[in-house]
């Protein structure tokens, strides 16, 4: 039986101090179920408690604002009727049903619990939501749309708009919905405009429907119209809204001069630094051992090169090439696989070559040919590996990030299986790359490289929840490297009637030939978008156009090569919509198009992973050793945990393999930072001779770059601080090993600094004594 509190007396209305007493005298008196006659009072409804934790069922007629607000776990709050704002505010658990519309701000801030809505909510509904990871997410069920700057700042937690009777909407979430919106995930049915450019807004998967598939029915039930499930549960009619990773989100940008001089010239300054001395030695102008100002130190790979530091698989290119400088040329070949299965596939034809971008020899003629020496490799036998250690590890993916990893946990001894969906491995690099950029030879090459060593590849074989959780409780570590293969939405309106790129590039690359109209207009003008514009001139189009928001993002070559097909490509274009003529743009720029294509970007598909291994933007949730934060012993690598080169993933992959072994030989799980990048300033560029560029031509790479590499940060034994030593302090010693090393003998050293000033690679550095 409830106990009945009415916000009236003597056909008078009370207090809403006087009604919240009349609610707490009964809950002192153990009253559990109340139903409350408002008129306008507010913050019915939380935060209370039981002192032995029964439930608290609240029934409210006419509610004033913030009813359910701080409503704690145990309470369940029942609106007959409508709620104006704040409905829900800073919900910490309760469940809290309104059977009409709520007010603006509804859900704002919710932390936890369940807020269900039979109608509409107001503006800014759904804003700030959070998830603490300690406890359930918070969820927003919302039968029709909400008012404009939904969802704004939204953290975490899972919102689900029906879009139910909202057909004269032009979007179900108002204008400028989810700013600022870092996590969390939206579902919505129903046309969708203006969103932010901070989300994106993608299909379901699996996962997602059956969730919702779960989830709907009880939201009809609490708010009584079980009715509407078929309506509610075509999937077609469903979309996703996810938020950008911060690597999407984030602008590069640099100081200004004055900036530099204002913070940073001044404190490095000659009045910086105070002198401390107590003179009780008066040393002489020019002094010895532990009398000097200055002390040298050889400092021998203490740094690493540009090319290495940049390159995201740390290929020691200097290394390398000292090694063909010394003529050990099966060796310096065979150097590039302990980092990378693919020196040819992907040095040596598809990667951007950040390493290049980097290279010191830039600053004087032409980068180091990296390109040329990656293709040296593609014939170099495959290292014999080490016995079998007894683990087994499972690798979901047969990509360049999954291959990397299954590559080097084979040569630390353990055994590695390949489980790889399509009916060959090689990932992106077979599917979407097109041959003319990646010949079929060098990659055939690789990939039979790396079958000859012993990893077990299983094709034609997808992994889902079953077989997951099979691989999980069968092997001793696993990797998932399943990539990115979601193509991204844009929900510009008619985004319905554009293809994706992704799905044309596997279908050429599978040898059919996808139809294509005359005149063809790609979204996207990356590298991507690139490959998919010489698709669509290969398949029959006249006329190509590629668009992208800012500047295309493609290699040079590439940009060249489309725009010599007569490719031709606009920025900066903003889309507006797309319709049966074409394109527009939102300053009025129109280009006739019978044929569209999306290249902007994909999303992983996890449906296989339980939900709690996927943080709010839809990535694997990682730490900072690549493993998994919900799952020891799981590890992730690519695209799965954020986008990336091909480069990166075969990185990502090579870290993944020595952090797995570390936890096989029960050895803490630590960061591997990167070493440190050599300063320019160690470096003696005036030592090396700029070559005209027209003399460049790669006929024997070999003999060109081992004399143009600098040798940034490794010491290429030219003995010049040896010689230029006014003291004769230094001496080259052998090792043991066959190695060497420089040393300044102390007894004899005046720290004068010569031999850092000479030396070409920055190898000398003086240690400043205090």
């Amino acid at each position: 039986m409830a106990t009945t509190i009415v916000g009236f007396e003597n056909d008078k209305r009370i207090s809403t101090q006087k009604l919240l007493q009349k609610i707490y005298a009964a809950l002192e008196q153990g009253e559990t179920e109340f139903e409350v006659i408002s008129s306008g009072h507010h913050d019915i409804g939380g935060p209370l408690w039981t002192e032995d934790g029964s439930p608290l069922r609240f029934r409210i007629k006419n509610p004033g604002q913030r009813v359910g607000s701080f409503g704690l776990q145990g309470t369940e709050i029942i609106v007959e009727g409508p709620a104006p704002a704040d409905a829900g505010w800073l919900n910490a658990g309760a469940s809290l049903i309104i059977k009409g519309d709520g007010g603006d701000t509804t859900a704002h801030c919710s932390a936890a619990g369940k807020i269900y809505v039979a109608g509409r909510v107001g503006t800014r509904s759904g804003s700030l939501m959070k998830h603490d990871p300690a406890y359930e997410p918070p969820e927003f069920w919302i039968l029709k749309n909400t008012g404009s700057f939904s969802f704004e700042f939204m953290g975490g937690g899972i919102a689900v708009v029906c879009g139910y009777d909202s057909e004269e909407f032009e979007s179900v979430l108002g204008d400028r919905s989810c700013v600022g919106m870092v996590g969390g995930t939206i579902f919505v049915r129903g046309p969708v405009q203006g969103l932010s450019h901070h989300v994106w807004l993608a299909g379901l998967d699996e996962a997602d429907q059956k969730f919702l598939q779960e989830n709907i029915p009880v939201f009809l039930n609490k708010i009584g119209k079980k009715e509407l499930l078929a309506t509610l549960t075509d999937w077609s009619q469903w979309q996703k809204i996810v938020a950008k990773t911060y690597e999407e989100r984030k602008a590069q940008s640099r100081i200004t001069l004055h900036e530099f001089i204002e913070q940073k010239w001044v404190p490095g300054g000659i009045f910086a630094d105070v002198v401390e001395d107590d003179y009780s030695f008066t040393a002489g102008l020019v002094n010895t051992g532990e009398h000097r100002l200055k002390i040298p130190h050889w400092q021998d790979r203490r740094y690493s090169a540009p090319c290495e530091a940049s390159c995201p698989s740390s290929i020691p290119t200097q290394q390398r090439i000292n090694l063909l400088r010394e003529g050990k040329i099966e060796e310096a070949l065979a150097l590039v696989l302990r980092y990378s299965p693919f020196p040819g596939s992907v040095c040596g034809e598809v990667c951007p070559n950040l390493c290049m971008d980097a290279c010191t020899r830039a600053f004087l003629d032409h980068p180091v040919f990296m390109k040329d020496l990656g293709r040296l490799s593609i014939d170099v036998p495959a290292p014999t590996p080490p016995p079998s250690t007894g683990k087994k590890i499972a690798v979901i993916g047969g990509g360049p990030g999954g291959l990397s990893a299954a590559w080097q946990l084979r040569f630390k001894g353990h055994e590695v299986t390949v489980f790889e969906g399509d009916e060959e491995v090689g990932g992106k690099l077979r599917q979407v790359i097109p041959e003319e950029r990646l010949p079929r030879q060098v990659l055939n090459r690789e990939i039979d490289r790396i079958k000859e060593v012993g990893i077990e590849l299983r094709t034609s074989t997808q992994v889902d929840q079953k077989l997951f959780e099979s691989l999980h409780a069968d092997y001793d570590a696993v990797v998932i490297a399943s990539g990115a293969h979601n193509p991204i939405i844009i929900p510009f309106k008619g985004h319905e009637r554009v293809r994706q790129g992704l799905h044309f590039l596997k279908a050429l690359n599978r040898g059919e030939r996808p139809s294509v109209g005359k005149k063809v207009v790609v979204i996207g003008a990356g590298n991507a978008g690139m490959d998919v514009g010489l698709g669509a001139f290969t398949m029959g189009a006249d006329e190509v156009t590629a668009i992208d928001i800012q500047r295309p993002g493609a290699y040079q070559h590439e940009i060249a090569h489309f725009e010599k097909l007569g490719g031709r490509i606009e920025w900066p274009f903003m889309t507006e919509k797309v319709d049966e003529k074409g394109i527009h743009a939102t300053d009025g720029r129109f280009i006739e198009a019978d044929d569209i294509l999306f290249a902007v970007g994909e999303r992983p598909d996890l449906s296989y992973l339980p939900r709690d291994w996927v943080d709010d933007c839809g990535m694997v949730a990682i730490d900072e050793c690549r493993q998994v934060v919900a799952a020891p012993g799981v590890f992730a690598v690519g695209d799965t945990t954020e986008p990336g080169l091909l480069t990166h993933a075969i990185g990502s992959g090579r870290d993944v393999a020595e952090y797995i072994d570390d936890m096989l030989n029960n050895v803490e799980l630590v960061p591997k930072p990167k070493r440190e990048m050599i300063p320019q300033s160690c470096l003696r560029k005036e030592y090396f001779r700029p070559l005209k560029r027209g003399h460049f031509k790669v006929e024997d790479v070999v003999e060109l770059e081992t004399s143009r590499c600098l040798s940034c940060g490794t010491c290429r034994d030219c003995g010049m601080c040896m010689e230029a030593c006014p003291e004769g302090a230094i001496t080259r010693e052998e090792l043991e090993d066959g190695a060497f090393e420089y040393v300044s003998d102390e007894k004899y050293c005046i720290g004068c600094g010569i031999c850092a000033g000479i030396c070409p690679c920055g190898i000398w550095a003086m240690e400043q004594v205090v």
